[in-house]
């Protein structure tokens, strides 16, 4: 071979070699993830996101390693919002939705980063839901649906203000993975908000052991603060597995009201984020208890027909097959009034800070024209979104149950503060528990380092 066809040669194998590498290149994902960067599309508003998934989802392998959040609230880049806790919704198709906290006036378009095992992320666009319950306040909480391909494989995930960003290594991790038809508790209760310097450990204690009696297994506290004697209470109920304690720093990021009126109490968010804990504990349990208990600590629903939960609720669900809400009537038992034999005024208790509910049987009769307000028993499969008093989006239908079946008992401070005692009803229906629910009640304390002698 001369020099001169020695060249041309060479010259044709580089340009093959070439053109090989090009197309091995545009084949891999990091190449479309790339040029995907600087196609042009018109972004869709994010409340309203109708963009199919083949042309607003993107591919990337994460270089970077994909952590877990420190806290239960994360905020979101390059934004005043916040995210909570991510799920797979298997009644919308296997949709991711993502619990979070979105400043009201200041959405911008969102988008879903996704990732499976191997770090490969895919990013679409998301439909954001704020839910309408917001009582004026700027920050409210809100599911962010996010719809893509192969969503079942993914493990993490995160919201962006970019639709192309894998810088980004704190994503949630996505719970509710697999569809359960067996549940690790029959009932759960949420208590939404533990804030402050909140130390009333004896009606704490005495609320916990009635739940146990009533059949309740599993317990939920958000908790953003409480009092030092709370603080040991807390810690025996977990070390016991009975209590789950979700931390809440929610002052960490935002000024939190202390009340549910914007106008009244002023602040950033509704009641601490109430809101957002009672959402978020509908999903956190979806598949692990049958039913959901939405109510506050100083607040226990009543059998006043049924001994106990379970066999109430056998016979509402017998009855009422079709429904998935069941909404009990709350009923203030003022604590300025007291009992007259003082019987349960017990001298083990003068050194435990908080009040007895047992000395506190009259209860306050309801208010004409004035709705009472309810709370809830759910089945959280069936609910979407929920508000304090009423769901606000459930599949199947809302009951009312009956006064007379069972109702709340809410143990505070007086809302007719002008009755008479003589005006108020008697009410002892926590008396029927007094055999099992005192020793419970000492035995916790005791454990918990609080029973001091008297």
């Amino acid at each position: 071979m001369d020099n001169s066809t020695f060249k041309i040669f060479l010259a044709l194998t580089c340009l093959s070699i070439t053109s090989t590498l090009i197309l091995a290149y545009k084949s891999y994902p990091l190449y479309q993830y790339v040029t995907a960067s600087y196609n042009t599309q018109k972004i869709p508003d994010a409340l309203n996101s109708t963009m199919p998934i083949k042309d607003s989802e993107h591919a990337f392998y994460n270089t970077c390693k994909i952590t877990d959040p420190l806290n239960s609230i994360t905020p979101i880049k390059d934004s005043e919002h916040f995210m909570v806790s991510a799920f797979i919704d298997h009644r919308l198709g296997g949709v991711i939705r993502v619990i979070a906290i979105i400043k009201r006036n200041s959405l911008q378009p969102l988008y879903c980063v996704y990732c499976s095992a191997e770090q490969v992320c895919k990013t679409v666009h998301t439909d954001v839901q704020i839910h309408n319950d917001h009582f004026g306040f700027p920050f409210h909480v809100s599911d962010v649906i996010c719809k893509g391909k192969h969503m079942q494989n993914a493990t993490h995930v995160r919201i962006s203000t970019k639709d192309l960003d894998n810088n980004a290594t704190e994503y949630l991790p996505i719970q509710n993975q697999v569809r359960m038809s067996t549940f690790k508790y029959n009932f759960t209760v949420c208590i939404s908000n533990l804030f402050g310097d909140y130390n009333n450990v004896l009606q704490f204690a005495q609320t916990m052991e009635m739940y146990k009696l009533l059949g309740v297994q599993h317990v939920v506290i958000y908790k953003t603060g409480c009092g030092p004697d709370l603080e040991k209470l807390l810690k025996h109920y977990e070390t016991e597995g009975i209590l789950e304690i979700v931390p809440w720093p929610i002052n960490q990021f935002l000024n939190p009201s202390s009340g549910w009126n914007f106008q009244e109490h002023k602040g950033d968010v509704h009641y601490y984020g109430q809101l957002v804990t009672l959402n978020e504990c509908i999903y956190r349990h979806m598949y692990q208890s049958k039913y959901v208990l939405l109510n506050d600590i100083d607040e226990i629903i009543m059998p006043y027909k049924h001994a106990n939960l379970p066999s109430l609720m056998k016979y509402l669900q017998y009855a009422y097959p079709r429904v998935s809400v069941f909404l009990f009537e709350s009923h203030v038992f003022p604590t300025t009034q007291f009992e007259e034999s003082r019987k349960f005024k017990r001298a083990e208790w003068n050194n435990i800070p908080g009040v007895n509910i047992m000395e506190h049987i009259h209860r306050e009769p309801n208010r004409k024209n004035i709705y009472n307000p309810t709370k809830m028993i759910v089945n959280p499969r069936k609910v979407q979104q929920t508000s304090v008093h009423s769901s606000l989006k459930n599949y199947g239908y809302i009951h009312r149950v009956a006064f007379n079946v069972s109702r709340m008992a809410h143990v505070r401070e007086p809302v007719q503060v002008n009755l008479t005692k003589e005006q108020l009803f008697v009410d002892k229906r926590m008396w029927d528990f007094e055999q099992k629910l005192i020793p419970n009640v000492d035995r916790t304390l005791k454990l918990s380092g609080l029973l001091r002698p008297h």
